[in-house]
């Protein structure tokens, strides 16, 4: 709670001021204009309070559903981080075998499906907290890249109700509309179809075969994307190849009952809607080189 609070508190500044989230360094480091403002620091909870909720409620997703098949695990751990969002997401750990495909696809699909219905419930509440964005806004140093489908159906959704709401590309977000933005991300980054991300989870209960395939290619296609659209996506490919990320076995004589085939659909769906390639502009590892295939080409 310190530490997203803290970050939470320069994002609130930056919307009072009509700035998006990150225009300078400090924005990322707010320790030292914390220290001059201590009083500033409560203007953060409105950010902690949707962030921390958005991870606890994909973690119990998980965890209730460990204790619905009776696989012990531990409660969520939120794990802070100095800067950025001021947290480096949150984790449970699973303390004993998973005993079926049932039970790992049930453990796999409730976090990012619970998650992702706070995000987007974070996002709605977001949208009608923000406002216009200046006509001439100062250089954010973190660009928001292409939004999500989620944001997209959520903003006509919202039309509805008030037609003057504007376009994410064209808005000042208030901080718990970031949270929700960080939330949609992170729910993506889950269900990433390899290893032992939730998506790999959901993927192996639903195909062991397909995904041992799905885990030794996606380092390449993660490492591809990373050259031209985020550089993060190199560090996930290379995060799938540690070996700690082999998923462990499950029972081969356990098949999937009661319709939860299904939901490795959901999954596929909720991946669909959070996904975007380009989660921030101009973060490509060719952009950082200043590498341009078309002026090489010319």
């Amino acid at each position: 709670m310190v530490t997203t609070t803290a970050n939470g508190a320069r994002f609130m500044q930056n919307f009072l001021d009509g700035m998006p989230p990150v225009v300078k360094d400090s924005d990322l480091w707010p320790w030292p204009w914390l220290a001059d403002h201590p009083d500033l620091w409560v203007t953060g909870l409105d950010f902690t309070i949707a962030l921390l909720g958005i991870l606890l409620v994909h973690e119990f997703g998980h965890y209730f559903a460990c204790k619905a098949h009776r696989i012990k695990a531990t409660l969520p751990w939120v794990l802070p981080a100095p800067t950025l969002s001021g947290t480096a997401g949150a984790v449970i750990q699973i303390r004993s075998r998973i005993p079926s495909k049932n039970a790992l696809m049930d453990v796999g699909i409730y976090g990012p499906l619970a998650g992702y219905i706070a995000s987007a419930l974070a996002v709605a509440v977001g949208f009608t907290l923000s406002v216009v964005a200046p006509a001439d806004p100062p250089a954010a140093i973190v660009r928001f890249g292409s939004e999500p489908l989620t944001i997209r159906l959520l903003h006509d959704l919202l039309l509805q109700w008030d037609p003057q709401i504007p376009p994410f590309d064209q808005i000042t977000p208030h901080p718990v509309l970031v949270a929700g933005w960080i939330g949609l991300f992170i729910t993506s980054l889950n269900l990433i179809p390899g290893g032992q991300l939730d998506g790999g989870h959901v993927l192996y209960s639903l195909s062991p075969k397909l995904h041992r395939f799905m885990t030794n290619v996606l380092p390449f296609i993660l490492f591809l994307m990373g050259a031209v659209f985020w550089v993060g996506w190199i560090l996930w490919g290379i995060f799938l190849m540690v070996p700690a990320m082999r998923h462990p076995k499950v029972p081969a004589n356990t098949e999937l009952t009661g319709g939860r085939a299904i939901l490795g659909v959901i999954a596929l769906a909720i991946f669909a809607l959070t996904f975007t390639p380009t989660p921030f502009y101009n973060s490509s590892l060719m952009h950082f080189l200043h590498f341009d295939p078309f002026t090489v080409m010319h």
